[in-house]
């Protein structure tokens, strides 16, 4: 008979948060798998609870992984927690449950606090449609990529972000989403200097320009307004070149427009000037 996986959701600040059932859970199991082990046993310390400890990070979830399959196979109860809230969102414990579906392990979910949802009923934003992006890639280009994508996104959109990210991350969203988009940057959730801005993305860069940011931050995005993500997806069925050839008849150079049409479409800008002048040279033939 399997052991089975409890996906433990841990306080994000406030250690009264914990529920009485993750207690239980944690008490219960044979093993707890961690993100930071030094953290996960501060927490068992405050409650008494003594359990070995193994890490898994991103760094090493293949071979713990398996480690961890291994004992769950062989009857063992292990409980997953991440440095803080609900883990397998935005962290590896995604991999240790598929992991556990295709082998039929027993996968269960111990609710708790998520900073995402605690962020986006506090931001004063809808919250009746929304959608968790995570964090963005430290690659410019994959990061301008990511945000053109739901630039016209009509939900609500949260981002995670590390402090010393957080300037150039609001810089990126004023240029693709503009400025006057509404926002909430929210820290240190459930701790003494919880922190909630409601501002738009200019008032955001004036603010952090003059303040350096502290803790981790989750980025509440108002979502596009539906006539104009209507207006601006006009394109979506339309050939590429009368997609640039509506730029450039508003007043747009042909290198401006290719620029814009490649964005708007997620593709390169070599490709996008490639194939509208080879379509153009073809018109002329």
């Amino acid at each position: 008979m399997t052991g089975k996986l409890y996906l433990c959701a841990t306080p994000i600040g406030n250690l009264g948060d914990v529920s009485a059932r993750c207690l239980e859970a944690l008490a219960a199991a044979d093993l707890v798998a961690a993100e930071d082990t030094r953290r996960t046993l501060q927490l068992l310390n405050h409650f008494e609870i003594t359990k070995p400890l193994t890490s898994y990070h991103e760094h090493n979830k293949r071979e713990k992984g398996a480690y961890i399959i291994s004992l769950l196979e062989n009857g063992k109860n292990v409980a997953l927690v991440s440095d803080a809230g609900t883990p397998a969102i935005s962290d590896p414990g995604e991999d240790l449950v598929k992991m556990c579906i295709e082998r039929g392990i027993e996968v269960t979910s111990v609710p708790g606090p998520a900073a995402l949802i605690s962020a986006l009923i506090l931001s004063g934003l809808s919250t009746s449609r929304f959608a968790f992006e995570g964090f963005l890639s430290v690659n410019k280009r994959h990061r301008a990529k990511h945000l053109e994508s739901v630039k016209n996104d009509t939900r609500t959109l949260i981002f995670y972000e590390a402090p010393h990210k957080l300037i150039s991350t609001i810089e990126d969203m004023r240029k693709v989403f503009g400025g006057e988009r509404r926002a909430a940057i929210v820290r240190e959730l459930t701790k003494i200097h919880e922190e909630v801005k409601r501002c738009t993305l200019d008032e955001a860069a004036e603010f952090y320009s003059e303040n350096k940011p502290r803790g981790e931050y989750v980025i509440v995005i108002e979502g596009a307004d539906e006539k104009e993500a209507a207006s601006e997806n006009e394109w979506e069925d339309i050939p590429l070149k009368q997609h640039i050839d509506k730029y450039i008849a508003g007043g747009m150079t042909s290198k401006e427009a290719i620029k814009r049409a490649a964005a708007d479409r997620g593709l390169p800008k070599r490709e996008v000037y490639n194939e509208y002048h080879k379509g153009a040279k073809a018109s002329e033939e």
